[in-house]
């Protein structure tokens, strides 16, 4: 997939055009400039627009850093779920959820960098109901550990901290990955995949 299909592949639902260019144009200030510094004459003028014409679709700047995290967080939640609800066995499961979450997050690296890094500027009420997501997506990867604890395959000592543990390096990668470097976000899926494996299994397992 080109740059520019990532670019606006997640904000396909999003109309009018003009709310999704807007959208699109926010992502990248914030992930540029941080949240605060950014003026909605800012994210305006990357959109093709006029400061005036954005709040006929978005009423404040916070507005559409929500409308950003919901529809990421929404997008990954379901990547870890669909994992999580597989058929497979515990370390396959597994192994599909972080490779789907750290693809996402290298696919997507400017949004991710905005979803979870400028979770603060977020209204009280946004904030709660963005942290339900994250719940559960928590609630995903740790049902998936515990199937693996009870059924031996893995050993986990303490399952809630090995599973933020676990989150915690898969979102790491819209920090650092840059499209430009030696390895794609398949590959990165594919290595955090076989430590997040290691990390969980018992000792002398594979």
């Amino acid at each position: 997939m080109d740059v520019e299909a990532r670019r606006t592949e997640a904000w396909g639902d999003i109309t009018p055009d003009a709310a999704r260019r807007l959208v699109i144009a926010a992502v990248e200030a914030f992930a540029e400039r941080g949240y605060h510094a950014t003026t909605t004459r800012d994210i305006a003028g990357r959109a093709g627009m006029s400061p005036a014409a954005l709040y006929i679709h978005y009423k404040t700047k916070e507005e559409l850093l929500y409308q950003i995290s919901r529809i990421g967080h929404l997008l990954s939640l379901g990547l870890l779920q669909e994992a999580a609800s597989g058929g497979g066995p515990p370390a396959e499961r597994l192994a599909d959820a972080v490779r789907s979450f750290v693809r996402w997050h290298a696919e997507h690296h400017t949004t991710g960098r905005v979803v979870q890094y400028e979770l603060d500027a977020l209204s009280v009420e946004h904030y709660t109901e963005i942290v339900a997501l994250r719940r559960q997506s928590e609630a995903a990867v740790r049902s998936i550990i515990q199937d693996g604890v009870r059924s031996g395959d893995f050993d986990v000592p303490e399952v809630s901290g090995t599973t933020l543990a676990v989150l915690s390096l898969c979102i790491d990668v819209a920090r650092w990955f840059n499209p430009d470097g030696r390895r794609t976000p398949d590959e990165v899926g594919a290595l955090y995949a076989g430590l997040v494996l290691r990390m969980v299994s018992p000792a002398g397992g594979r």
